[in-house]
């Protein structure tokens, strides 16, 4: 289990940008899979997307294809969240998780989470 601590958020206009970053503390392996996951007020936690530690596979969320890009930081220890051309619906508090395996989509399959970071969308 790794420790995960999110930032950047903020709020930010439609059609604008942000730039989250989870840095990652513990032990990491190159096995690691990080994720991103978002969870609006009375709504499921989704998936946003996902990469692999070594940073030889990347997947996304459809709703987030294209506008979003997930990045790794070796000097940082971290990985990167860039949103662009960002939507209202993009509001949501956005959480960083880490697991040891494969590129996966699904909450349960990820073993250690951060705390959060809100980001808000306005019109």
């Amino acid at each position: 289990q790794v420790q995960l601590v999110e930032s950047g958020g903020g709020l930010v206009q439609a059609g604008g940008s942000l730039r989250l970053s989870c840095a990652a503390s513990g032990r990491t392996f190159s096995s690691y899979t990080m994720g991103w996951f978002r969870q609006a007020p009375g709504k499921e936690r989704e998936f946003v997307a996902s990469i692999r530690w070594s940073g030889g596979s990347r997947y996304y969320a459809d709703s987030v294809k294209g506008r979003f890009t997930i990045s790794r930081d070796n000097a940082e220890n971290a990985v990167n969240l860039q949103m662009n051309s960002m939507k209202p619906e993009d509001t949501a508090v956005y959480y960083c998780a880490a697991r040891r395996g494969t590129i996966a989509t699904q909450e349960g399959q990820y073993d250690s989470w951060g705390q959060g970071t809100q980001v808000t969308v306005s019109s």
